[in-house]
């Protein structure tokens, strides 16, 4: 939809074109390094489309926009197990502070 070519994908993110191929057939599952690098150049937030790869689960329980950037990048490292139960965490601690 960009009118971006595998290739200039490539350039601009510093991630081979052929590797972008195999991921865009489905031979390769890119690693969140990889969509780092990939993700301004193809209009997302790294949030968003790390949730689209599945890295972090959809619908998020809590508001990604609210955590800090270091966290969201380091819980980005994580099982998508473990970043559920983060979440949920979070989430369950933001409610109990409306209640104090």
């Amino acid at each position: 939809m960009l009118g971006l070519t595998q290739k200039e994908l490539g350039h601009i993110s510093g991630v081979s074109s052929s590797y972008l191929g195999r991921v865009e057939k489905g031979e390769r599952f890119p690693s969140a390094r990889v969509l780092r690098k990939v993700a301004m150049p193809l209009g997302f937030g790294e949030t968003e489309l790390f949730s689209q790869a599945g890295f972090l689960s959809k619908p998020l329980p809590v508001e990604t926009e609210q955590l800090d950037p270091y966290v969201v990048t380091v819980l980005s490292q994580e099982p998508v197990t473990i970043q559920r139960l983060v979440l949920t965490i979070l989430t369950v601690l933001k409610r109990a502070r409306k209640y104090e």
